[in-house]
């Protein structure tokens, strides 16, 4: 078994070497997924199986900053560079499995292209009993489905030089997987980006991945799986660890969070920004539009344990952008943190955006469509609607972004006072993206990930044919307030100073930036 895992070490390392155009923004985007897909928060344990030149242990240190103790595990004796990787990471050179790593437990293990008939089942069940109880897996493998693979390996065939690969199916995986004993085991279609593309065609394929990642039959083509598993027991208590890293932002935020029928998420949103945020919050605003079920009587008591939580109650009519133009007005924080009430599982990655706000930028947007986000059961019909939405916006406003109509949003206090808000639906996402762009603030796009709605969080309010409407009006008076000066947005104030978005990853963004903004 070692010879193989050792075999297929030299392969893939290989592979990314000579025969990858993009293979450091694809490791990086790997590390990214991984890093959201868990949540992960400092401190917790990383196993990587196989890192044979630790390639992808780099990328794992840049993501995580350094914050995560990290053990590598090579196969392979001659793979000796990836022990330059950093003080923190832990290299072991197994001659066996686990070997030294007996009797230890980790929060997370990560792996590549090491699955094989010849050794997925003792691999997994090793792999589960490193794994502290909740732990979670993630083996990122070839996709045995993808047409282009079983064409090359097809045609090697015929020259002599096989595939010495043995891939499993998703289904053989499922199976072993939850024969091992791991629960909520999925497999995720990943990554369109592969060769044979030529360098003109991977910046396209880039853009389109993600939505080809989602698309029904598809998505089937995807180079690469994503195959997730976690050790029982299915809820676990996540660690008390503080991600108020910034002393500056004390006592600063504002959290801005409409709720309709949010009874079964409200709780946990809150006592998640209290565990993660507790020094950052100034006040959590909780607007209750007109909700039918007990979402004011959850709020009432969760007001009575915390004086920073404030009740505003709605009446009709009701609606997500009326319920934010109110929240807004009670906002005294320096800063106004937004979200939906179903966040709770993603406030772990959200600290990129106080990192953004801290930097000197005036808008932080989480960005579902980065290349370094992840989306898990998110409507096919969604994605097609806001990349067709942000493309055409693009073209209308002069403008480069990503995603500016997620909910997910942090503001300078000023610039939520300068916005003109119109829409009472889910439309007002677009007004708050899009406005302060125009009006020449500096916006940063962060990657994020996203999982839609599963039963126990209810039901969403956001019906696609239903508000869609709004989201082209919000285009049509910025179109018209940037060209003309006129229509229901002629009131906003259009900065002559550079505009623009960032992406994470944008180190040029900050030169824009005059120093007296940085905080």
């Amino acid at each position: 078994m070692i010879q193989t895992l050792a075999l297929r070490e030299q392969a893939r390392d290989q592979y990314l070497a000579r025969r990858d155009p993009i293979a450091v923004d694809r490791l990086r985007w790997r590390a990214q997924s991984f890093r959201h897909m868990v949540h992960l928060l400092p401190g917790q344990s990383i196993l990587e199986i196989g890192c044979g030149q630790g390639l992808f242990t780099r990328q794992l240190i840049r993501v995580t900053h350094g914050r995560n103790p990290i053990t590598a595990v090579t196969f392979d004796p001659s793979d000796r560079n990836s022990a330059d990787c950093s003080e923190s990471v832990e290299m072991v050179i197994a001659e066996s499995f686990p070997g030294t790593l007996e009797g230890r437990q980790f929060d997370f293990i990560v792996a590549m292209d090491l699955l094989d008939q010849r050794n997925c089942a003792a691999i997994l069940q090793e792999a589960h009993g490193l794994l502290k109880a909740g732990g979670q897996v993630l083996f990122y493998e070839s996709n045995p489905w993808n047409i282009v693979l079983k064409l090359r390996r097809g045609l090697m065939g015929l020259l002599g030089r096989s595939d010495p690969r043995s891939l499993l199916s998703r289904r053989q995986l499922y199976e072993l997987m939850s024969e091992v004993g791991f629960i909520r085991v999925f497999a995720v279609f990943n990554d369109f980006v592969f060769v044979p593309l030529s360098p003109r065609f991977v910046w396209l394929f880039r853009n389109l991945s993600i939505i080809l990642e989602n698309a029904p039959g598809i998505r089937t083509l995807a180079g690469s799986i994503l195959v997730h598993g976690q050790k029982p027991p299915r809820v676990v208590e996540r660690p008390a660890v503080s991600l108020a890293l910034h002393e500056e932002l004390r006592r600063s935020l504002s959290v801005v969070v409409p709720c309709h029928n949010e009874e079964m998420n409200v709780v946990s949103l809150v006592e998640g920004l209290r565990r993660f945020y507790d020094d950052y919050l100034a006040e959590i605003i909780l607007v209750d539009d007109n909700s039918k079920d007990e979402t004011a009587t959850v709020i009432r008591h969760l007001a009575e344990k915390d004086s920073r939580i404030r009740l505003l109650s709605r009446t009709l009519p009701n609606g997500v952008g009326l319920a934010l133009r109110d929240g807004y007005r009670l906002a005294t924080g320096r800063y106004v943190l937004t979200m939906d009430c179903d966040f709770q599982h993603l406030l772990p990655d959200i600290s990129d955006l106080f990192d953004a706000a801290v930097e000197g930028y005036d808008v932080v947007v989480g960005s579902r469509f980065s290349r370094y986000s992840v989306l898990l059961n998110y409507p096919f019909g969604k994605i097609v609607a806001n990349r067709g939405f942000h493309l055409i916006a693009q073209v209308v406003l002069f403008r480069r972004f990503r995603d500016l109509t997620n909910n997910l949003k942090m503001f300078r206090r000023e610039v939520v006072q300068q916005l003109v808000l119109l829409e009472s639906g889910f439309a007002v996402n677009a007004e708050t993206g899009l406005q302060p762009l125009i009006m020449g603030y500096q916006v940063k796009e962060v990657p994020i990930s996203w999982i839609n709605r599963t039963p126990d969080m209810g039901v969403s309010s956001f019906k696609l044919a239903r508000v869609g409407w709004g989201y082209w009006r919000v285009l049509g008076r910025l179109w018209l307030r940037c060209l003309l000066g006129i229509g229901a947005y002629r009131t906003l104030s259009l900065s002559k100073r550079r505009r623009g978005t960032y992406r994470a990853d944008d180190a040029e963004g900050m030169k824009s930036i005059p120093e007296s903004r940085k905080l």
